[in-house]
């Protein structure tokens, strides 16, 4: 499994959100950052490969960018956020489950399991 996964459920249909792109990028000490991978939800709305199996993040603070605005477009869904990016510190090589709740005017976020 990869060290980073996520699910997204869209709660005002209470259904898994498919479709939603996903990009994992790394801050730099510079303020910039820089992408390490990209996904795209599957029916069951996870990614669970964004990474190798074998690849390791180090400590540090990272950003899962949630393009939201297609998503609800394919679904004749008005919405306030077209995108989500969701930053969070790593602290060590355990494994880290971004979830996201989504509706089209509000979200939220937790360090699944």
């Amino acid at each position: 499994m990869s060290q980073i996964t996520t699910h997204v459920l869209d709660t005002a249909l209470g259904k898994p959100a498919q479709g939603i792109t996903i990009k994992l990028s790394k801050h730099n000490t510079d303020g910039s950052w820089t992408k390490l991978a990209s996904g795209i939800t599957n029916e069951d709305g996870r990614i669970g490969d964004l990474l190798g199996k074998e690849e390791t993040l180090q400590p540090g603070t990272y950003q899962m960018f949630f393009e939201t605005g297609p998503y609800f477009k394919a679904n004749n869904q008005q919405n306030f956020y077209p995108f989500v990016p969701v930053v969070f510190e790593i602290k060590d090589t355990s494994h880290y489950h971004v979830p996201l709740l989504l509706n089209p005017f509000g979200y939220s976020t937790y360090r699944g399991s």
